[in-house]
């Protein structure tokens, strides 16, 4: 199944931004009992629990181009990930894994958000930008996996649960009575 976690919180320092998404991405831990991973730069922190499916090795997440200038978690399946896979090589891209993911992270690299044009398949996925601080986060038209997020002032709260956000210590927990009949 899969599953991730995260946030942006630049300005605020005044908690353990490491412990805080091992804390979250606990909270999802059902989702993925087969390794887990992090990463976490001050100023954005993303966690991951898989699920091994393809490439049971080598496609742990978070996984970052060669550059290390992209971060991507990832929840899905891309069914046409051997065909990006060969367009992407064709046009020079090097991969590290032969997981379905990877293709998501160079794809964005060739195309940008034009990647999603190009994907077939059930997908949810966060992608960090180390240099500019830009977080991209995108699921599959039909939602079958899902984002959830939470914004309020600077702070960003993303993941494939609701759990995994509530999780953070500045996650507000309030109801929209506005929406309760919707």
């Amino acid at each position: 199944m899969c599953g991730f976690v995260g946030f942006i919180d630049e300005n605020d320092q005044t908690y353990d931004h490491r412990a805080v998404i091992v804390t979250m991405a606990d909270a999802i831990a059902h989702r993925g009992p087969d390794s887990e991973g992090y990463f976490e730069d001050g100023r954005a922190a993303l966690g991951f629990r898989r699920l091994a499916i393809i490439d049971l090795a080598g496609a742990n997440q978070p996984l970052c181009n060669e550059n290390r200038s992209l971060v991507l978690v990832f929840n899905g399946e891309i069914y046409n990930y051997r065909e990006l896979r060969r367009q992407l090589i064709a046009a020079g891209h090097a991969f590290s894994t032969q997981g379905d993911a990877e293709v998501v992270l160079h794809g964005f690299e060739r195309w940008g958000a034009g990647v999603l044009d190009r994907l077939r398949g059930m997908f949810a996925f966060a992608l960090y930008d180390t240099a500019t601080g830009e977080l991209f986060c995108a699921r599959d038209a039909f939602g079958i996996k899902p984002l959830y997020y939470a914004a309020e002032g600077d702070r960003i709260l993303f993941g494939s649960e609701i759990k995994g956000l509530l999780a953070h210590p500045h996650a507000r927990r309030s109801l929209n009575e506005r929406r309760l009949a919707h």
